[in-house]
């Protein structure tokens, strides 16, 4: 795979995040959705496969496989980049040649001969010998650690409980392609609850379909439809946004959302939303679902209150709960 992306470090929050991903395969730097990559909990760590620190050199570089981890929603993992006189960068800040392309991707079209040596570019992932099939996937820097690139792959659709996992990976200036194998095994530490559980306010209504907590992620999957309900604030020149979701644990506290887009767009009155948040830790006895809103203006759909404050810290804009739309979900114990 070739990679396009401009300046593949991690980007600076664009909404409701602190740190991104360059999204793979977009070839752009900006991404509509935004995901935080959190240090792997120890129990995690002690989830991933056994011989997942497998490492290759070829021309002087070594590359290692670590880091490896699947909970049945996400995968992930780590290369670091061991080697002399190596560029400070580890992603590949190169464009492919092409002719066609815009004059500020030409900007950073670099020929194969003229690139420093070392810099990893996007994989192509395979399970056991087949191409890895991902609705939302992401490739970066790894911010604690020099010299190492981390990877995450969700909505995944279906995948055996153990694989064979595959990396292949370009490196500039070396003709031939690394490739890692290893053995990955599901985290047994999974419960799924399917409550099928619907609230209403209103013309709108959504139904929980599917909640997974993990020792590393908390998946949430819900449908919606209808015209989500105005505040007094959101009436007249403003408007409410599309639904969103915080999920606060049994001691009240609220997970942090992996990743929430936003589009500068009329909201649509039907949505799926299959999106991950943070662990919870250790198993709660129930969660809550609060449903929120962001006040926007519909001359161009922006969010109010957005924006540096005088403080000199982003504002996201004011989170507005509809208290009769939240619903308790109780989690079974083991």
């Amino acid at each position: 795979m070739q990679q396009t992306n401009l300046k593949l470090t991690f980007l600076k929050r664009v909404l409701l995040t602190t740190s991104a991903f360059a999204i793979i395969g977009t070839g752009a730097a900006i991404p509509k959705n935004i995901s935080p990559i959190a240090a792997a909990t120890s129990d995690a760590k002690s989830a991933q496969a056994a011989s997942s620190n497998l490492s290759l050199t070829q021309d002087g570089v070594t590359l290692k496989l670590s880091d490896v981890f699947y909970d049945g929603t996400r995968l992930s993992f780590s290369i670091e980049r061991e080697g002399k006189n190596l560029p400070e960068g580890v992603m590949s800040p190169y464009v492919p040649v092409d002719p066609k392309a815009s004059v500020n991707l030409k900007k950073h079209m670099v020929s194969e001969k003229d690139q420093k040596k070392g810099y990893i570019k996007t994989p192509e992932i395979l399970i056991n010998g087949n191409k890895l099939k991902s609705s939302h996937s992401m490739f970066g820097d790894k911010v604690s650690q020099k010299n190492a690139v981390e990877a995450e792959y969700n909505q995944l659709g279906s995948l055996p409980d153990e694989f064979e996992l595959t990396v292949q990976v370009e490196v500039t200036r070396i003709s031939k392609p690394f490739e890692l194998k290893v053995p990955v095994k599901k985290d047994s530490n999974v419960v799924s609850v399917k409550p099928n559980k619907t609230k209403k306010s209103g013309p709108f209504s959504y139904t929980v379909k599917q909640l997974d907590i993990t020792s590393y992620t908390t998946r949430l999957v819900l449908n919606s439809e209808g015209e989500v309900p105005a505040s007094s604030k959101q009436t007249g020149k403003y408007a409410p946004s599309m639904m969103y979701y915080d999920i606060v644990d049994d001691k009240g506290k609220t997970l942090q959302q992996r990743k929430v887009g936003f589009s500068n767009s009329k909201p649509r009155t039907k949505y799926h939303i299959d999106e991950l948040y943070n662990a919870i830790g250790s198993r709660p006895k129930f969660v809550t679902i609060k449903p929120y809103t962001f006040t926007v203006n519909p001359t161009n759909w922006s969010i109010i209150g957005q924006g540096k404050g005088a403080d000199g810290k982003f504002k996201n804009g004011d989170k507005t709960y509809i208290k009769e739309l939240e619903m308790t979900i109780p989690v079974p114990a083991q």
